[in-house]
């Protein structure tokens, strides 16, 4: 009972330590608040609010309906502009698409004749203009194939495939990057926070104060363990309620106390992350580096940037041992599909055994690293 009493106060002097750090607070304030909103928001997967102006010259029932196919929140209204205005209408920055529908459009379709339709873009946002010239594509094509069945200029396609998108039927990039990142978050944050209160202590010298206290390096290494996972875990359930599910609007389908037991468990393997790289470094510098080396590759291959089924088979092989891979595909298992236990206990018990491995090295080193500054 000692032993445990000691390790819990000195993980409390952490938290305190930590609470007086006005930089490591505004850290971590910004990675759970404002950060997974702008990763979330932030980055185009899709086209949203697009501006799109069409000039038709042939002013036909089949123009007029391809001019109405395009809708909210996609698309603005369309708006419809002089002939010959595009180019100028795009210097100006007033439309970002012009579709041009030349004269006889409807009449040379009917005839047989495959007339064409200029779609003007303004490639300067370059993002959105290669995904909506594709969407501007499927509408067009589409709606004249739908017109061409109507009018039996066409036969109808002998397939009428039906899409159905499981978890997410608004295929809503918000909902999938917001989890994501707020995974990204718990990762960068937990391995930070535990390697540079490691390695503050000895730049500062108190690590020889610590070690002179009936206290091992155990239970130095373990009170910085549990007190930044502590912090960590509830700055994620904070954000969970009320950024993810407030701001951002995410459904959480499965157990909120199922996702945050998965998270507890990958804290404790990254918090020992951070333990091992904060032996192997020797200064703060030195300490930043080794976390961009390993952390980022992690987190890219952990399944959240792309699938794991994309990647190369023997790196698929090899990312088995990243704990970040099973912490994703738990955590969207339970949050997208409402997946319980019984589901994804493989995942959770590979965390707790990579956990487990990874936390015994780290204490090892620790124990080393600390006979060999004294």
């Amino acid at each position: 009972m000692r032993w445990l009493s000691c390790i819990f106060w000195l993980g409390l002097k952490e938290v305190m330590s930590l609470r007086r750090d006005w930089v490591m607070m505004a850290l971590l304030l910004w990675s759970f608040t404002l950060a997974p909103i702008m990763e979330a928001t932030g980055v185009a997967n899709s086209v949203n609010n697009a501006s799109i102006a069409f000039a038709d010259e042939d002013n036909s029932p089949l123009s007029r309906a391809l001019a109405q196919a395009f809708f909210p929140p996609e698309f603005q209204p369309v708006v419809q502009i002089q002939p010959g205005s595009g180019p100028a209408q795009m210097d100006a920055g007033r439309f970002l698409f012009v579709v041009a529908v030349p004269p006889s459009f409807e009449k040379d379709l009917r005839a047989g004749r495959v007339p064409e339709i200029q779609v003007m873009i303004d490639a300067t946002a370059m993002e959105q203009a290669g995904i909506g010239a594709n969407y501007i594509t499927s509408i067009l094509g589409a709606e004249i194939r739908r017109f061409a069945v109507g009018t039996d200029l066409a036969a109808p396609p002998p397939v009428d495939v039906i899409l159905r998108s499981a978890f997410n039927p608004n295929r809503d990039t918000v909902r999938f990057a917001g989890i994501v990142a707020l995974i990204g978050q718990i990762m960068w944050l937990t391995t930070i926070l535990t390697g540079a209160a490691m390695i503050r202590e000895r730049e500062h010298g108190t690590i020889e104060h610590l070690l002179a206290m009936p206290l091992t390096p155990f239970d130095v290494a373990v009170a910085k363990i549990w007190a930044n996972a502590m912090v960590v875990l509830i700055a994620a359930a904070l954000s969970l309620a009320f950024v993810m599910q407030g701001a951002l609007g995410v459904t959480i389908a499965g157990s909120k106390v199922l996702f945050l037991l998965g998270t507890a468990l990958f804290l404790f393997t990254a918090t020992a992350l951070g333990v091992f790289l904060a032996t192997l470094a020797r200064s703060m510098a030195q300490f930043a580096l080794l976390v961009m080396l390993v952390v980022l590759p992690m987190l890219m291959l952990s399944g959240g940037e792309t699938p794991i089924e994309g990647q190369p088979d023997w790196l698929q092989i090899g990312t088995l041992v990243l704990p970040s891979r099973h912490y994703m595909s738990a955590s969207q298992a339970i949050v997208f599909k409402g997946a319980g236990v019984e589901t994804v206990w493989p995942e959770l018990l590979w965390m707790t055994l990579l956990g487990g491995a990874l936390l015994a090295v780290s204490l090892l080193l620790f124990r080393r690293s600390v006979a060999q500054d004294r």
